[in-house]
């Protein structure tokens, strides 16, 4: 009986010393957030006279005024049209080629798997020059299409990644049962493997989706014609060389991760399941 007590008390502690570290961990992570939602709603003055207090006055005309100046209605389109692409394009070339690494048995397999791990080990930076070079020559700088390729080219390393590793946790007599009712390698592929790997569809998704919202280094260096910056590009605009509004840059900044945020919010158990799934199975 006193063992189970000296148990339980303990057990107990130690779940207070994990909430009270997650508590800990979900402010310092708040923070910012309130703190620029705070300043975006400040004016300018204030900025400098009570950077850390609460706003005088709740200065709504600053998220008018970013949304206005900085173009972000056509920013936002862009940044959608660009990421929605890219992550369509992402979802079916990724899936097909992890369905044909992780459940097709041919020779190359490791080969190519391993050939796509390489690309998760090379930075954007490496390739930005010769990027510019190319497509300069074909035509594509200053076009959303120029943007989409190398978002793609990008996401699908992580995304044959985690796939492959859904794939190779599906019971094989699934697919036994399909070939002897019939089923030929499209019907495995579309009606028994994809319906199972929701969860790592979901989570690549989620990654490849947000990731390219958040991108600016190559939109910032393909992109020039105002009509087609992305919505990251966009808030550049706040910032000059001999002035920076920081009221409205910080209101643009809240529009521009509302949606991250919201996704996030939505779906956190969504993604850290498909995560576990993905790398510890397989």
């Amino acid at each position: 009986m006193g063992i189970d007590m000296k148990s339980n008390v303990k057990s107990k502690i130690v779940k207070t010393i994990i909430y009270i570290y997650l508590s800990l961990l979900a402010v310092v992570y708040l923070l910012p957030l309130v703190w620029m939602l705070f300043i975006s709603l400040k004016n300018d003055k204030e900025i400098f006279t009570s950077p850390y207090g609460f706003p005088e006055k709740f200065m709504w005309e600053n998220y008018t005024f970013a949304w206005t100046a900085g173009q972000l209605g056509t920013a936002t389109l862009n940044s959608v049209i660009v990421c929605v692409t890219t992550l369509v394009f992402s979802m079916l070339i990724g899936a097909m080629a992890a369905f044909a690494i992780g459940r097709m048995k041919w020779k190359c397999s490791d080969l190519i798997m391993t050939y796509f791990m390489i690309g998760m080990m090379v930075p954007v930076h490496c390739v930005l020059i010769p990027l510019f070079k190319t497509f300069s020559k074909v035509g594509m700088y200053n076009n959303l299409v120029g943007l989409i390729l190398p978002y793609l080219t990008f996401s699908l390393p992580m995304t044959i990644f985690i796939l492959v590793g859904f794939f190779k946790s599906m019971p094989g007599e699934l697919f036994e049962a399909a070939c002897i009712d019939g089923a030929n390698i499209y019907t495995c592929f579309f009606k028994v493997a994809l319906p199972l790997s929701k969860t790592g569809l979901f989570v690549t998704g989620l990654m490849t989706f947000v990731n390219n919202w958040n991108e600016l280094l190559l939109a910032m260096v393909f992109i020039s014609d105002d009509a087609k910056k992305t919505l990251p590009v966009s808030l550049s605009k706040f910032v000059g060389p001999y002035n920076t509004n920081y009221t409205q840059m910080f209101a643009a900044i809240i529009i521009a991760i509302i949606p991250t945020i919201i996704v996030y919010c939505c779906f956190s158990n969504q993604i850290v399941d498909g995560l576990t799934a993905g790398a510890v199975k397989g």
